[in-house]
């Protein structure tokens, strides 16, 4: 029985990253014979989960037939954090909201509710929807600080006083619960929907209140020893005296970030700079300020793209480093940043231009993401579904063990 599940999920996980596949399409990519995928198959049919969705285009010869796993079957509560504002939707087997998107803020830093805040709106979210909790076969979190995925521990923020963050959201909600680092997630968003689907190693800069990295080496997503890789804000790149939040001074962050563009946004109008910001600005809510720029970007406000391209040389600077240590194929701009559009790439690629070996920087593309600011919460989406998958392959070995000492 254990083994049918197993194969059972790996079917699952492989309709989510794909949508619809053949018989044959499935028998190679879970590594089992086409008449043990054909009768998996044919049990998820009679289950109600899948269903046929069609002929594949011709090829030639016979037309396989396709297979899709129907909508209304499987969900994923889906919840993507920064330091200052939560998103959470109800998420369908094909990343679609079912519900919308619940947005509100929830400072992290020195905020000891915030956790059982987090849980009375994850709860809000379920009921509000309609869905049967026993369609829900988990909830993905991403959030930002140093993170223990395994243990389910966020060693900067959300604690909780006896139990792992996954324990007290998993006993609250009554679902299983993941979280990870959300710019890891937002990498493997890209790697598994977007910009870096199919590549082997790719660099995936979240730009937010932050600059986070997710890095996808060898076609897997990469975390390092205890899960802490990518810490791209804390790079030490600057001698400007400022102090970082991490208790060091001139990391990238201090000089890349959108609360530092906010910053120097009201600075700029201050002494005189031209804008078409306007005079609400700033209104002290860091998200409404920060949309007001993005809008005036848009606009082709002078002094606002001047402020973007500064903040992307800055980035670029530390993209530059990436390059020389790992050489990927390409460098994806992701999160919420990416809302002000293309305005990152050039001066991005200017200071590869100064600061990078040709030969490295020639080889490597930047990429505007393809999922923007969704990235995280598809990526919080998807690591429920890795990680279920994960978890079945380690029950399955732990019980072929357990059957060998006897």
């Amino acid at each position: 029985m254990g083994k049918k599940l197993f194969y059972k999920g790996l079917i699952f996980r492989e309709f989510y990253f794909s949508g619809t596949l053949s018989c044959a399409d499935l028998s190679e990519r879970i590594g089992k014979s086409i008449p043990l995928t054909m009768k998996i198959l044919n049990e998820l049919i009679e289950e109600g989960y899948v269903k046929e969705s069609g002929y594949a285009p011709s090829s030639g010869g016979r037309r396989p037939v396709m297979y899709t796993i129907k909508t209304d079957t499987i969900y994923i509560l889906s919840v993507a954090m920064d330091q200052l504002v939560t998103r959470i939707s109800l998420m369908d087997i094909q990343n679609n909201h079912v519900t919308g998107v619940e947005k509100f803020e929830l400072p992290l830093q020195k905020n000891p509710a915030a956790l059982s805040s987090l849980a009375e709106k994850m709860e809000q979210v379920i009921r509000k929807s309609g869905v049967d909790r026993e369609k829900i076969i988990g909830a993905g979190i991403g959030m930002p600080g140093f993170i223990d995925f395994k243990k389910g521990i966020n060693y900067t923020f959300l604690s909780s006083e006896d139990r792992t963050i996954t324990q007290y959201l998993s006993d609250k909600l009554a679902i299983p619960v993941y979280i990870d680092n959300d710019s890891s997630l937002i990498a493997l968003a890209e790697f598994r929907f977007g910009a870096a689907r199919h590549q082997k190693n790719a660099m995936v800069i979240n730009i937010g209140w932050g600059i986070g990295l997710g890095m996808i080496l060898n076609g897997e997503l990469f975390r390092g020893h205890n899960g802490f890789a990518g810490e791209f804000s804390h790079m030490s790149l600057f001698n400007n005296n400022k102090l970082c939040v991490c208790g060091k001074t001139g990391c990238l962050e201090t000089e890349a970030s959108l609360l530092v563009v906010i910053e120097k946004a009201i600075e700029g109008l201050k002494t005189g700079r031209l804008s078409a910001l306007g005079k609400n600005f700033p209104t002290g809510h860091y998200e409404q300020d920060w949309e007001a720029i993005v809008n005036a970007s848009i606009k082709g406000d002078q002094y606002v793209v001047e402020l973007l391209s500064d903040t992307g040389y800055n980035i670029g600077k530390g993209v530059a480093i990436l390059i020389h240590l790992v050489n990927p194929e390409s460098v994806i701009l992701s999160g919420r940043g990416t809302l002000a559009g293309n305005v990152w790439q050039a001066p991005i690629q200017q200071a590869l231009n100064e600061h990078c070996i040709p030969r490295l920087a020639v080889n490597t593309t930047v990429a505007m993401s393809t999922l923007g600011y969704q990235a995280e919460l598809i990526g919080s989406a998807a690591l429920v579904m890795e990680k279920q998958v994960k978890e079945a392959a380690n029950a399955l070995i732990k019980d072929k063990k357990s059957l060998a000492l006897k």
